[in-house]
């Protein structure tokens, strides 16, 4: 009995681990976590704060980014605090209501970020296929709307998250092999029956992201066939050229999503250290690229952000 010890007097408490195998390297992998961290706070916050003061800047598209900065700061911060201190001070430990709290948060952000990316699709859906009518289609307070819905369905789905675990008894063994709490790798410390919290996880997963890709990859696939209709090629290349920012934050936002779900059901062979690195890498590098994106790729926000800088 002394081993599974159901009910301590004690609030419940996990130990995170860090990044197992690959402990002596920790401190040098927290530095460049912390610059990515710094890098991806200071950029995002470079676009709310630019966007907020330029009357110019205030249409669909650039609330489309401030959405994402916002969700990039989210994702991050969610994550990477907790994961400097476990590797620079060694404070491994978190409550459950801390653990659920953390885990409720990051995959909220997470799935509105996929909902500003599905928006975002859509803007650029408008903008090429039918440009007369963009600003009657989407204006500030449509975007704001679809924003607010994004957020309400991410809410709504991930819930249940914290709701299920909660209902679970934990063992003795307590120790969670990751920088955060994410979702599976709590689970499996269940001694109860996790099949509910299986299902829900995949489902919700494919829910999310299945939907989210279709409507993105119907979005894409309206836009081609719109661009070939196009007689002129310099007429391509604009069109195109439009969607090259959206394409790289896409790619860089769902890649590591998907091999994060594959392995954690298929990849038994993939070293435990490989997947918590990734996991960590996603919550940090995109958010802190996407800014860098869209700064270049984006003559008015480049142009505006390039103001402000020579004013310093």
């Amino acid at each position: 009995m002394g081993a599974f010890n159901l009910t301590p007097s004690n609030p419940l408490t996990f130990i995170l681990n860090g990044i197992p195998g690959l402990e002596a390297a920790h401190i040098w992998i927290s530095i460049l976590f912390s610059m990515f961290y710094i890098i991806s706070l200071l950029g995002n916050i470079t676009i709310l704060f630019v966007v907020s003061k330029e009357q110019t800047l205030h249409k669909p598209m650039f609330l489309l980014l401030c959405m994402l900065a916002l969700t990039d700061i989210g994702m991050s911060t969610c994550v990477m605090p907790k994961a400097l201190c476990i590797f620079w001070f060694g404070f491994k430990g978190i409550t459950l209501d801390g653990c659920l709290t953390q885990m409720f948060f990051l995959h909220v952000f997470t799935a509105t970020h996929s909902a500003v990316l599905v928006t975002m699709a859509f803007d650029r859906y408008v903008a090429i296929c039918d440009p007369l009518r963009y600003a009657t289609i989407l204006t500030n307070a449509r975007i704001a709307k679809l924003g607010l819905v994004g957020l309400i369905r991410a809410v709504l789905l991930i819930l249940p998250f914290p709701l299920l675990l909660r209902r679970l008894p934990f063992c003795a063994n307590r120790i969670i092999h990751h920088t955060y709490c994410e979702y599976m790798a709590v689970v499996k410390l269940s001694c109860g029956d996790t099949t509910v919290n299986r299902i829900y996880s995949l489902v919700i997963t494919l829910v999310i992201i299945g939907s989210d890709l279709t409507l993105i990859g119907l979005s894409y696939g309206l836009i081609i066939r719109a661009v070939l209709r196009l007689s002129s090629k310099k007429v391509h290349q604009k069109a195109l050229n439009t969607c090259t920012a959206h394409i790289c934050v896409m790619l860089m936002s769902y890649t590591p999503v998907l091999f994060s779900v594959l392995t954690h059901r298929f990849g038994q062979g993939i070293a435990a250290h490989v997947h918590i690195l990734l996991a960590n890498l996603y919550v940090v590098v995109p958010p802190m690229l996407n800014p860098i994106i869209y700064g270049v790729k984006t003559k008015e926000l480049r142009d505006k952000v390039g103001k402000y800088t020579c004013r310093m």
